[in-house]
């Protein structure tokens, strides 16, 4: 067979689909080719010129593309319960968050929920724009609706952008005032690098975030919102006689992992936030720009298995202490002045310099003055009274830490106590029954911890 012109075969490079191809970044196809090239360039004895064209893009070609994916990359893992960074590559550098976006959207489903302003089986209608949405989806039409609960598992496994744009638009009115709200809530919550345009995730060179606010994000919900994070280790969904897995595979591949979300746009890479707890710790990583899902949870894995080794257990000295069978304790009086609490020195000495515990622990400052009706009775965990918020943070993260297995999914409630000669912040976790309440207190007595269980009524405003 004669040999096709070598005019011919650079021909094959015209089409739009292979300048595509080239551009995009297929790389093994285009090594092979200009191998052929420049192996049929010799044969036919052509100018070097030719030779060194073929071999100069062959060279070239792998530099730029390794330079655009590193780009890309960042990563983070820090522990949940003190917020110390463990592990960090460019966690400060913008990048694009791709659908880890739709945590902070389910954060503010989630806070609606909890306000009242929605139920979990509200429903959810879809627009013409939201049926617009490019995939992944889940091919709403325009008219259909689904319900808050349908939405939250959509967004957790299909990670369904049509659901995205629908919720924000129940919520919000637009999509484009939902993302407002989304970066007023990402500043509040400290990701001060973080900017949101839309509610899904889909490409827009305004909506960029970093790995270490994607950290705070992760701890944020799974702090504020502990019975709603469960959703985050769902494994698949059913919709419509459909089967959707979700595409997390840390949940069954990595031991421990419990959540909470991947994200993909060419731009970004394959990222991904992934929730571990193992022998009572707790570590949050992060990871940008990943080449192959595969790659991606490799890395994860690997960054995370180095820094389990590092964390010493919190559980087995808890395992240690001896637990009194019972505990008496007698109802405060409301005018009674609790006593400062004695281990702030002990807290703050523990305190690692670069961890700012304000990004990771929930604020409620409420007044003696938002009493409302009395209707029944609930239990609350009161650590102390401090001078300075900041103690009393410290404090909020110790009890958590001593009393994990009451206290680990409630958040921590600060309230500015101003009837004294000065003002305190008194710090308890709520909406606890009896036995849970004496069993926290049981835990934090025998590390040496002051606690106070407190029967308390909770209020309906009218």
């Amino acid at each position: 067979m004669p040999r096709l012109n070598v005019a011919k075969k650079l021909h094959i490079m015209r089409p739009a689909r292979h300048r595509f191809l080239y551009r995009c970044g297929n790389q093994a196809l285009f090594k092979v080719i200009l191998l052929c090239l420049a192996l049929e360039t010799l044969q036919s004895k052509l100018t070097s010129r030719v030779i060194i064209a073929a071999l100069s893009l062959l060279v070239c070609f792998e530099p730029t593309a390794s330079i655009a994916q590193a780009n890309k990359y960042a990563a983070i893992v820090i522990e949940e319960a003190s917020g110390k960074v463990l592990f960090s590559r460019n966690a400060g550098h913008l990048r694009y968050p791709a659908s880890l976006t739709k945590i902070m959207t389910l954060y503010l489903l989630f806070e609606d929920i909890e306000a009242g302003r929605l139920t979990l089986k509200s429903q959810i209608p879809v627009s013409r724009t939201a049926a617009g949405r490019s995939p992944s989806k889940l091919y709403l039409k325009q008219g259909q609706s689904i319900s808050a609960e349908q939405a939250i598992y959509a967004l957790v496994t299909k990670s369904a952008n049509d659901v995205a744009t629908a919720l924000a638009e129940k919520l919000s009115g637009t999509e484009r005032k939902f993302a407002q709200r989304m970066t007023r809530k990402a500043q509040a919550l400290g990701m001060k690098r973080t900017v949101f345009k839309n509610a899904s995730g889909l490409p827009n060179q305004r909506q960029k975030s970093t790995a270490r606010d994607m950290a705070k994000l992760a701890v944020a919900i799974r702090r504020d919102f502990p019975h709603f994070f469960k959703y985050f280790s769902t494994r698949s969904f059913n919709w419509q006689g459909r089967k959707f897995a979700n595409h997390n595979k840390l949940l069954s591949k990595y031991s421990g992992t419990d959540g909470i979300k991947t994200g993909y746009i060419n731009a970004s890479g394959f990222n991904l936030v992934a929730s571990v707890e193992r022998n009572g710790v707790r570590l949050i990583g992060v990871v940008f720009g990943g080449k192959t899902p595969h790659s991606r949870d490799q890395h994860m894995m690997k960054i995370l298995e180095n820094q389990f080794k590092r964390v010493k257990s919190v559980r087995t000295r808890r395992a240690s202490l001896a637990v009194p069978k019972t505990l008496p304790i007698a109802r405060p009086k409301r005018s009674q002045n609790l006593p400062t609490s004695l281990p702030v020195s002990k807290t703050v000495k523990r305190r690692v310099p670069d961890e700012k515990p304000e990004e990771f622990i929930d604020l409620n400052v409420i007044s003696r003055a938002s009493r409302g009706r009395f209707t029944k009775t609930s239990w609350s965990v009161q650590i102390g009274s401090f001078a300075q918020r900041f103690n009393a943070h410290r404090a909020a993260i110790v009890a958590r830490r001593m009393a994990d297995n009451v206290l680990g999914m409630t958040p921590a409630n600060l309230f500015l106590v101003t009837g004294g000669e000065i003002p305190l912040w008194r710090v308890r976790f709520n909406d606890l029954n009896e036995n849970q309440a004496r069993a926290a207190c049981a835990a934090l007595f025998s590390a040496g911890h002051p606690c106070i269980a407190v029967a308390v009524k909770k209020t309906i405003r009218g």
